[in-house]
C-alpha cells in the first residue's frame, strides 16, 4: 500500500471521514447531465475544476475587466485575477470549515464565466437590449456557457459539469446577482460550498476595488479613515509597523481586512450551523436563509464599506465615462450584427439555423473580451482600420 496510487474511489472514501457532516462529499453528487465513467484518480469535483480551467470562457476572463477598461492600465483587476482571488479566499475558508475544497474551488473558478466585456456596464447594456428577447443575466449565461456554448467534447455539448457546480453557478447570490434558478430546485438553498463562494466573492471584490481605487487616484487613504472597518485595520498596521511607506501600508491594511472578514465569516458560519442544528447537506438545503454570513457587527461595517465604494468609486465620473462609452460600443456592435448579420464571422452565422438572431448575437458579444470588442468596433466603424 505504501507505493500504491490513490484512486478516485479511495479519495472519495477519505472525504467521508475527513470532511464535516454538512460538507458535500463527491461520492454523493447528483451527477452529470450526460453519463460518464468515473476517472481513475480524480473525483467528480476535481474533474469539474479542471474542465473549467481549460475551457475557452475561462481564458477569456484575462481580458474582461471588473471596473476599469483594459487599456486603463495593467495593474487593475480583470475577471481572471478576481476569480483567482475568490478561489484562494474560498478554499482557505473551506478548509477551516472542513468543507469540500474541490467543489468550492470548481464553483469559484466558474462563477464569472458568464460575464460580458466591460464589467457590469456590459451586462447592463445587454440586459436592456435583450429585454424583449429573453433577457440577459450573467449567472444564467454562465450556466449556458458550461451547459451549451463550450464545444470541447464529442459526446455532449458544454462541459457536462456535476449538478452541484452548475447549481453553484445559477444560485450565485450577491448584491449584483439574484437570478431565477428554474430546474435547480429554487426552493432549496445551495450547498455550503456554494454559499462560501458567494461571500468570498464579496470579500475579494470589495477589497480589490479599494486597492484599485486607491491606485487609480479615485480615492485617498484619508477618505477611508471615516470607515470603522478600514480604520481598525489601519490602526493595527500602524501599531505593528510604524513609519511604513504608503504603498506597503496600503497592501498590509487590505491584507488585514481580507483576513478579518474571512475569519469573522468562518466563526459566524459555525455559530449559524450550531444555532440551526445543521448536521447534514440536506439540513443545509432546508434552511432558507444563508448560513455563511458575517457577524451582525461586521456585516454593518461591510455595508458601510460597500456604500462608500458605490458613492466614491463606482459613481466616480471617470468610471461612469468608461461605463457609458463601453455601453455605446456594445449597442453599436449589436445593431450592426442585427441589421447586417452577414457581417458576423462564418462560425457564428452557422448558428442562425438553430437559434434566433438576437440570441446568437448576444452570445457572440457576451463572449468577447474587452480588447476584442474594441478591435471589432474599430474594424466596423473606423474607415482606415483593416477589416
Amino acid at each position: 500500500m505504501l507505493y500504491d496510487l490513490l484512486s478516485s474511489r479511495d479519495y472519495m472514501e477519505t472525504e467521508r471521514t475527513t470532511l464535516a457532516p454538512y460538507a458535500m462529499c463527491a461520492a454523493d453528487t447528483a451527477g452529470r447531465r450526460y453519463q460518464e465513467d468515473d476517472h481513475a484518480y480524480r473525483s467528480p469535483f476535481q474533474r469539474d475544476r479542471d474542465r473549467v480551467v481549460h475551457c475557452t470562457a475561462f481564458r477569456r476572463l484575462e481580458y474582461k475587466t471588473q471596473v476599469y477598461v483594459i487599456h486603463e492600465g495593467d495593474y487593475y483587476r480583470t475577471r481572471l485575477t478576481h476569480t483567482l482571488e475568490v478561489a484562494q479566499i474560498a478554499r482557505t475558508m473551506a478548509r477551516m470549515l472542513r468543507l469540500n475544497e474541490d467543489l468550492t474551488e470548481a464553483i469559484a473558478l466558474a462563477h464569472d464565466l458568464g460575464h460580458t466585456p466591460f464589467g457590469h456596464s456590459g451586462e447592463d447594456t445587454l440586459q436592456e437590449i435583450m429585454r424583449d428577447f429573453g433577457g440577459f443575466e450573467h449567472n444564467r449565461h454562465g450556466l449556458r456557457v458550461v451547459e451549451e456554448l463550450e464545444e470541447r467534447h464529442p459526446d455532449f455539448p458544454g462541459l457536462n459539469l456535476t449538478y452541484e457546480v452548475r447549481e453553484g453557478i445559477i444560485k450565485h447570490n450577491t448584491d449584483y446577482d439574484c437570478p431565477a434558478s428554474d430546474g435547480y430546485k429554487p426552493g432549496q438553498s445551495p450547498t455550503l460550498e456554494a454559499q462560501l463562494v458567494d461571500l468570498a466573492d464579496e470579500i475579494a471584490y470589495n477589497n480589490h476595488d479599494l486597492d484599485d481605487g486607491l491606485t487609480a487616484g479615485l480615492i485617498a487613504e484619508e477618505d477611508l479613515l471615516s470607515l470603522d472597518i478600514w480604520k481598525n485595520a489601519y490602526d493595527d498596521v500602524n501599531r505593528l509597523y510604524p513609519g511604513l511607506d504608503r504603498d506597503r501600508r496600503k497592501y498590509q491594511v487590505i491584507k488585514r481586512l481580507i483576513n478579518n472578514l474571512a475569519m469573522d465569516a468562518v466563526q459566524q458560519t459555525l455559530a449559524n450551523l450550531k444555532e440551526q442544528r445543521v448536521v447534514s447537506v440536506d439540513g443545509v438545503r432546508a434552511v432558507k436563509e444563508r448560513l455563511v454570513t458575517f457577524s451582525p457587527a461586521t456585516a454593518k461595517e461591510n455595508r458601510e464599506l460597500k456604500n462608500f465604494l458605490m458613492t466614491r468609486v463606482y459613481r466616480h465620473y471617470r468610471v461612469i465615462r468608461m461605463a457609458d462609452k463601453a455601453g455605446r460600443f456594445i449597442k453599436s456592435l449589436f445593431d450592426v450584427y442585427i441589421n447586417r448579420p452577414e457581417q458576423l464571422p462564418p462560425h457564428v452565422q452557422q448558428k442562425l439555423s438553430l437559434l434566433p438572431l438576437q440570441v446568437v448575437v448576444c452570445d457572440y458579444i457576451a463572449g468577447m473580451t474587452d480588447r476584442y470588442a474594441l478591435d471589432e468596433y474599430n474594424r466596423l466603424f473606423m474607415p482606415y482600420e483593416r477589416v
